[in-house]
């Protein structure tokens, strides 16, 4: 059984005192069941890439197990460790991808920052993703002038989902149209709004930038954006942007003096092979020119201080509270040059001399760990460790084992099939692996989504089926990191792609949205505003099969279990010893089954549980 296993995460559970200063002492815990048959721990920590070893001590004990406690010395800004048990069970490491009985490389190993965690609000963070142009219009946006580029469409017209034209097709939405909405971010629970980019561009999305100085007129200017940011925060919602700190747009003025002048300063901004026809842009779309963040100039006026791109619209009168960083992992990055690490640095000290209780979080679709140190990004958009794993146990069933027909892809990877469909032993190896060497505070500093402005539609993955779906929303309020709602997943929309996921918010239907998703989202944003657990406890899994997942959440107050199953399955009885619980009460999903002192888990499925544990 997977709670007689040994433990230890980067909660508060277990590192107590989160490291401030090199040089300190803190204590690690790790908790041994009694079934483990452990007599020996020691905490093995690199200082300066070498390994120290720490004694650990039996600090409690009770009739089911034992807390151990070794206090070790923060060498270096990261702190790489794990443990060593021994005794009747044998050798074994403890690493953040569980028990090993053999050498295991250090991949795995627990990381500890003692850089400043992100503000304290952060870990109560419900997030809702709007892109501007699809959410909302205002009665103001029938009076403007549409540029030359824009295809204009009616609310209830159809999206052009590929093609050329897709980034000229143009809804209307702007930030008054979401300001009027506000009160439907509340009824969800929401925290936390997030804007795609609010720049004048040369397409709807507005990821290519013609200017950073001022918001796009279509959305309503500058004073639309102050007007909803201080209207969100008189409501408790704060709001955070987007911002492209790896490329700008061909029509922005730097570029354009970058491209009329190869001695400007700006025409170093740039990575220009062959001035002016040749240059370095994102993923080789030429209308998406890269930033070269090597120059001292440009990082002065993109990130470096209060007069700084990031600085101005973090501080009054717009007010943000925070930024996610488009393609972050990418910034500063180009063949032989590397950046990224020090542009991160930059944003973050900006962030702390104009409003240290801001988030940043960047973009990365893929292992985000060796860009989450903790003195740059606060955390990553968790595509890796959560958005891939759940899609994959997930998906809709077929002959193999994807999606055929519903989406183009799998998260960018050409399977030719859609989304292949994994186990969920299989699953649960990929999470662990991708969280364990992220530091803790980076990891609940992230951000978990089901789907997003650029990835197919959550309904759609699932095959449209309601109960799946459940199961999703059930994982994505009761994982660490903040859960995201990208705008329209509560009313059940649909989308093979991530074009064909920008649908325009369909509020003259309300008749039409999907009651599952709809109620899900609400029931669920509320019962973790509810648990501290579930916003702030660790995490142990408790039961790992093909087709069902049960996990704790625990934190010193309070503990949640957690069973989600994609199909019918074996019963799971879990010993209340083992759950050191006396009763269970019901939060979400089947009534909990107490016999002859175990816990019965509901073996029915697609289905999700929530119960609280007491004692």
């Amino acid at each position: 059984m997977l709670l007689d296993q040994p433990h230890h995460d980067g909660s508060a559970l277990y590192v107590p005192n989160s490291p401030a200063w090199l040089g300190q002492s803190i204590p690690l815990k790790v908790r041994i069941p009694h079934a483990a048959d452990v007599q020996l721990v020691k905490a093995r920590v690199l200082h300066d890439a070498e390994p120290a070893w720490f004694d650990a001590t039996i600090e409690s004990r009770d009739d089911h197990e034992a807390w151990w406690r070794a206090d070790v010395e923060v060498h270096n800004p990261v702190s790489v460790y794990r443990f060593y048990l021994d005794g009747g069970g044998g050798f074994r490491w403890l690493t953040g991808t569980g028990v090993h009985r053999g050498d295991v490389t250090d991949a795995g190993d627990f990381r500890l920052s003692i850089f400043d965690p992100a503000p304290e609000w952060v870990a109560d963070a419900i997030v809702y993703q709007v892109f501007p142009d699809r959410f909302a219009r205002s009665p103001a946006a029938d009076d403007r002038t549409l540029p030359e580029w824009a295809i204009p469409a009616r609310w209830d017209g159809p999206v052009i989902a590929q093609g050329p034209t897709t980034p000229r097709q143009l809804y209307g939405g702007d930030l008054d149209g979401v300001a009027a909405h506000l009160d439907h971010l509340q009824r969800l629970g929401v925290t936390v709004l997030y804007l795609t980019p609010f720049f004048p561009a040369r397409s709807n999305h507005r990821y290519d930038a013609s200017t950073f100085d001022e918001v796009d007129p279509l959305l309503g200017g500058n004073d639309a954006l102050v007007g909803l940011v201080e209207a969100a925060h008189a409501r408790g919602i704060r709001v955070i942007g987007d911002l492209t700190t790896n490329h700008s747009g061909v029509g922005h003025d730097w570029f354009q003096r970058a491209l009329a002048d190869q001695d400007s300063p700006e025409a170093g901004f740039y990575f220009f092979t062959e001035h002016p026809h040749a240059y370095a842009s994102w993923l080789d779309v030429p209308s998406l020119p890269k930033f070269d963040l090597r120059s001292g100039e440009l990082r002065r006026r993109m990130v470096r201080g209060a007069g700084s791109v990031v600085g101005r619209w973090l501080a009054e009168p717009f007010g943000l509270d925070g930024w996610r960083i488009d393609v972050g992992n990418m910034t500063g990055r180009y063949r032989d040059v590397d950046v990224n690490h020090e542009v991160a640095r930059d944003i973050r000290a900006t962030m702390a001399e104009v409003n240290p209780d801001t988030w940043v979080v960047e973009e990365h679709g893929h292992d985000a760990h060796d860009d989450l140190r903790g003195d740059g990004w606060h955390g990553t958009m968790n595509y890796a460790g959560f958005t891939r794993p759940v899609w994959t146990w997930l998906t809709a069933d077929s002959a193999h084992g994807g999606t055929p027909g519903l989406v183009d892809n799998y998260l960018g990877i050409p399977t030719g099939y859609g989304v292949p469909r994994f186990g969920g032993s299989a699953i649960a190896a990929h999470i662990d692996a991708v969280h364990a060497p992220m530091p803790w505070q980076s990891l609940v500093a992230s951000i978990n989504m089901l789907d997003s402005h650029d990835t197919a539609r959550f309904r759609t993955i699932v095959g449209g089926d309601p109960a799946l779906h459940t199961v999703g929303l059930v994982m994505l309020y009761t994982f660490p990191s903040a859960p995201m709602v990208f705008a329209g997943a509560e009313t059940g929309a649909l989308g093979g792609n991530g074009e064909d996921s920008r649908l325009p918010m369909p509020w003259d239907q309300p008749e039409e949205w999907d009651e599952v998703a709809w109620t899900g989202h609400q029931e669920l944003a509320r019962l973790r505003g509810d648990c501290e657990a579930l916003r702030r406890g660790g995490f142990r899994w408790a039961g790992i099969s093909d087709d069902a997942l049960t996990f704790l959440r625990e934190s010193s107050h309070e503990r949640v279990l957690v069973h989600v199953a994609r199909a019918l399955h074996d019963q799971l009885a879990i010993p209340l010893s083992a759950l050191q619980c006396v009763d269970v009460e019901t939060l979400f999903g089947d009534t909990a089954v107490v016999r002859d002192e175990h816990l019965l888990l509901p073996p029915s499925g697609p289905a999700g549980h929530i119960y609280r544990l007491t004692d």
